[in-house]
C-alpha cells in the first residue's frame, strides 16, 4: 500500500519517496502527499525530481490500495529515489475551500435540517448541493454571514481515527459514513471544534480563521428539493 502522508499532515510540502512501479508516464510511489482526486476534491499538482530531472504531476488517482501519479513525460522506473514537492499555493487554496465547505454544510444542516447531497471544490469557486424544499436567498445570505462570523471567532480543526462502529454513533455522520465500503473498519474524522464532525479523507486547514472570508456567488435550483450554492473565498 502507498503510505498516504496527506492523511496525517496536510501541511507537508516536500518529501522523499521511492518509485514502486512505473508504466510509461505513470508511477506508484511508496509514500505520497499528493492527494488523489475523490470526494469532490481535485487531485494535487506538483513535481517529482530524480537526479536533476523534473517531472510535472498531471493527475493523481486511486488504483486499489495504491496511488497512481501521471507525470508529463517518461523516464522514471521502479526503484528510483525521488524528491516530491507540492504546488503549495493550489493545495492550500483547496484546503481552505474544503474546510469552508464543511463549515457551510454544518450550518445549513443546523439551520434547516437539509442534508448535503454533493459538492465540488475548485481553486476559483466551489459548490455545495443540498436537499431543501423551502429555500430563499435571504436564508443563504444569513448562513454565509454566520459562517464568516464563526471564521472571525476561530475554531480548531483536527482529524483523528475512530473504529467504524464508534464513528457511526456520531449524530449527522451516519449518512455519510454508511456510504463507505463495509470493509473499512476505521474511519478518519475531521472535526471543527464545537461546530461539525464528518467522516472525511481530504485535506483541511488547522483553524477556520485560515479560510479568510466566504463570498456567495450564486444559487441554483437543480430540481425538486435540490439546491446548489456556489461560493468563493476572499
Amino acid at each position: 500500500m502507498t503510505d498516504l502522508l496527506y492523511m496525517d499532515d496536510a501541511y507537508l510540502r516536500k518529501w522523499n519517496a521511492q518509485v514502486k512501479r512505473a508504466e510509461e508516464n505513470k508511477i506508484v510511489l511508496d509514500r505520497t502527499a499528493f492527494y488523489p482526486q475523490g470526494g469532490g476534491q481535485p487531485s494535487d499538482s506538483g513535481t517529482v525530481t530524480h537526479e536533476g530531472k523534473t517531472f510535472r504531476i498531471i493527475e493523481v488517482r486511486k488504483e486499489g490500495s495504491d496511488i497512481m501519479h501521471e507525470v508529463d513525460q517518461q523516464g522514471l522506473s521502479s526503484g528510483m529515489e525521488v524528491t516530491c514537492e507540492l504546488d503549495w499555493d493550489r493545495r492550500y487554496t483547496l484546503m481552505r475551500m474544503h474546510t469552508a465547505a464543511h463549515l457551510l454544510s454544518a450550518l445549513i444542516n443546523t439551520k434547516t435540517g437539509a442534508m448535503i447531497t454533493g459538492n465540488q471544490l475548485g481553486t476559483e469557486k466551489s459548490r455545495i448541493d443540498f436537499n431543501l424544499e423551502d429555500y430563499s436567498p435571504e436564508l443563504m445570505r444569513g448562513i454565509v454571514e454566520e459562517a464568516n462570523k464563526r471564521i472571525k471567532q476561530g475554531a480548531e480543526v483536527k482529524w483523528y481515527y475512530l473504529p467504524r462502529k464508534e464513528a457511526l454513533k456520531i449524530p449527522n455522520i451516519v449518512k455519510l459514513a454508511s456510504r463507505l465500503p463495509p470493509t473499512i473498519s476505521t474511519l478518519r474524522i475531521v472535526e471543527i471544534e464545537g461546530i461539525d464532525k464528518q467522516a472525511d479523507g481530504g485535506t483541511h486547514v488547522k483553524n477556520i480563521t485560515e479560510i479568510g472570508k466566504v463570498a456567495p456567488l450564486k444559487t441554483e435550483n437543480k430540481g425538486k428539493n435540490n439546491r446548489r450554492l456556489y461560493f468563493t473565498l476572499e
